[in-house]
């Protein structure tokens, strides 16, 4: 049963990652990740403790729990799951839901070549997903769990906030299918590539840009929050799928 199992997610304070969290939240014992915002951290919690348990039997204490990490640096990372466990005393599924871009300009050339982004585009986008990994494997492996990555449609096509995004977004996308491959049998290891969204992130591109890609739909609108959530609960518990990247896009790359 899913009543007792845990769910840790990065980045987990706003946007996508609360979303996810609401969505596990009625099931789950739920850990959130946050960089330095600990009102809007704390704030969530209150929000997830306000959600009816659908379990048949009262939860273990604490049902949720956050922890400020930055998974830029592979010894938070270490000490986010080591919190984790010794908080919860478990860990079945982990979404790995941090990243980092700067908006630029896409067919600017010297826009796209500026070092620095590319750096911190491969910590976010990449390597901390492997940390993470790292960190986790073992309780994941115990519990057959599962391991799910946020990428973007923009690691699928190229395009988006930046050339340095795009790229090591698609190189997430290839490191959750060889860890996949590395991790089976016990551990199912997916990610989600979703199109742009209006979060608070999503509301900072032009409104022009924003239109533009909604047209680019095939649906005529963009995905949702709920929507890619609601994916990323059912991979979570599909015990059936391993090394997939799901497009939740609105058809934008068909």
């Amino acid at each position: 049963m899913s009543a007792h199992k845990v769910v840790l997610i990065t980045a987990g304070s706003a946007g996508l990652g609360a979303q996810i969290a609401r969505a596990f939240a009625p099931d789950f014992r739920v850990v959130i990740n946050y960089a330095n915002n600990a009102a809007r951290a704390d704030s969530l919690l209150k929000e997830l403790s306000s959600i009816p348990s659908t379990t048949p039997n009262a939860l273990p204490s604490p049902r949720f729990h956050a922890v400020k990490a930055d998974v830029g640096v592979k010894s938070s990372v270490q000490s986010l799951v080591s919190e984790t466990l010794s908080t919860m005393g478990r860990l079945d599924v982990v979404i790995s839901n941090a990243g980092w871009t700067r908006l630029t300009n896409f067919m600017d050339f010297a826009d796209g070549t500026v070092e620095e982004d590319w750096d911190k585009c491969f910590v976010y986008n990449v390597k901390t997903h492997l940390w993470l990994m790292e960190a986790a494997r073992d309780s994941l492996t115990q519990n057959e769990g599962s391991f799910i990555s946020t990428s973007s449609v923009a690691g699928v096509k190229p395009g988006g906030s930046s050339l340095p995004y795009s790229v090591t977004k698609a190189a997430q996308i290839h490191l959750a299918k060889g860890l996949s491959v590395i991790c089976s049998p016990k551990v199912r290891v997916n990610s989600v590539s979703p199109g742009l969204m209006l979060t608070e992130w999503g509301l900072k591109f032009p409104e022009k840009k924003r239109e533009a890609a909604t047209n680019n739909t095939k649906l005529k609108r963009l995905p949702t929050v709920e929507d890619v959530a609601d994916q990323v609960r059912t991979l979570a518990l599909s015990k059936s799928m391993t090394g997939q990247n799901v497009v939740i896009d609105c058809g934008t790359t068909v």
